[in-house]
């Protein structure tokens, strides 16, 4: 049975930041290069990169002979080692990526090792020379590439590696552009750069063109019967609908973004106060509501229902631990805030790809709004007890092509006077 190789690799300049990845399908046996991959994939993290790259490099093995057996060497321990089955993918998000690769081929025909970086320089090249198309505005064009040639003489002047010997004498490779994956998702929770104002000037005085952002309007929704008796409310509680008062502030708001006329799509946490709120602004809007599970509220565990003194007075040391330190969990194993963030991010990286420079109304809660102007702004967990956040109010931030985010606006309650 013919031994196929693929060398997979991806990147993001920012995590997240703009992205691509890259993949060269190699012969075992003659170290003959047969295909490579590589593609922009727009503002995302270096996980789905790499698994990007992965699942192009599957495809293109499939599709020259879908009867070899392959071999995946990568320089991402966590791709290799989730694939491998020796580490979990915990992550919910992360699950449809692997499930994507092991679909295109039977996982009996499919290896993985892990290699370092050096001798995966033919894949990091391709994914490089990606990222660099777009930055240009461009696709990657196979007839401009160099990674083949670079490869070969990084193997020309290093010792030869089992299975993987650029023979130059072969033909030219087969070159491929492939689509993105459309899953994203990333266990990298680490905030895009703050741009605080304009970008610097270029060397001619102008500024440079970035594109128009992807702009994301955060809507808290109205306020449900707990909310003016602050009590715990998150996703592993009673889910109350809007209040009559929560419903008049909804109606406010709709009123205000129709006046503006700028968002494109609305997305909602599927707990029933933002369906509400989300239902009620989109019909002004004439637009239909997607959920979005990732912008749930916390799980406050035994805390959900009660007052911050009724949690206090109940659970002292653990109302100690979890103001203190982002990994602490509420009672009843609640939610962490780096839970909490690590889910969010996933879905804030989801939404950025799959909405691309348009303005979307995200219709969510206290701590994931401010999770997302946190990571924003790179600032740590306990900036979280820093800043308020009412109900029905608007708060804004925008996403770059080169990875920077800017917080536009925060806490907004005009449209409710």
């Amino acid at each position: 049975m013919r031994e196929l190789i693929v060398e997979a690799d991806g990147g993001s300049r920012g995590n997240p930041g703009p992205a691509g990845y890259g993949a060269v399908v190699i012969d075992a046996a003659t170290g003959e290069t047969l295909a490579e991959a590589a593609e922009y994939l727009g503002v995302t993290t270096n996980n789905v990169a790499e698994y990007s790259g992965l699942v192009a490099g599957l495809r293109a093995a499939r599709e020259l002979d879908p009867t070899a057996t392959v071999r995946v060497r990568m320089d991402s321990k966590l791709v290799v080692e989730q694939m491998s089955g020796r580490w979990q993918i915990k992550h919910p998000a992360m699950r449809p990526l692997a499930a994507e690769a092991r679909s295109i081929l039977p996982p009996d025909r499919v290896t993985y090792e892990w290699i370092p970086r050096a001798e995966n320089k033919h894949a990091d090249r391709l994914a490089n020379e990606a990222m660099d198309a777009g930055k240009r505005g461009e696709q990657w064009s196979p007839s401009q590439s160099t990674a083949d040639l670079d490869a070969g003489r990084t193997a020309r002047q290093a010792a030869p590696v089992k299975g993987r010997g650029e023979l130059r004498d072969q033909p030219q490779p087969t070159r491929t552009r492939t689509t993105p994956v459309a899953t994203p998702d990333t266990n990298d929770i680490r905030a895009a750069r703050n741009v605080a104002s304009e970008a610097p000037a270029a060397a001619g005085g102008a500024p440079p063109d970035l594109g128009t952002p992807t702009t994301f309007v955060l809507l808290r929704h109205g306020e449900t019967p707990l909310t003016p008796q602050k009590r715990f409310s998150g996703s592993g509680g009673s889910d109350p609908a809007l209040s009559d008062t929560g419903r008049h502030q909804a109606e406010r708001v709709a009123t205000a973004l129709a006046a503006r006329g700028t968002v494109q799509d609305v997305i909602s946490s599927p707990l029933a106060r933002c369906r509400e709120t989300a239902a009620i602004v989109a019909v002004r809007l004439g637009l239909d509501v997607r959920i979005e599970d990732g912008l749930r509220e916390t799980d406050f565990g035994a805390w959900e229902g009660l007052t911050f003194a009724e949690v206090r007075e109940r659970y002292p040391d653990d109302m100690s631990a979890w103001l203190s330190s982002p990994d602490a969990q509420p009672t009843g194993s609640g939610e962490s805030f780096e839970a909490v963030a690590r889910r969010v991010g996933a879905a804030r990286d989801k939404l950025l790809a799959a909405h691309t420079g348009r303005t979307v109304l995200l219709v969510s809660h206290v701590t994931p709004i401010k999770t997302l102007v946190r990571l924003a702004l790179g600032a740590p967990p306990e900036a979280l007890f820093r800043m308020e956040l009412s109900a029905a109010s608007l708060s804004v931030v925008a996403y770059y092509g080169d990875g920077n985010a800017s917080v536009r606006l925060l806490n907004d309650t005009s449209a409710l006077r």
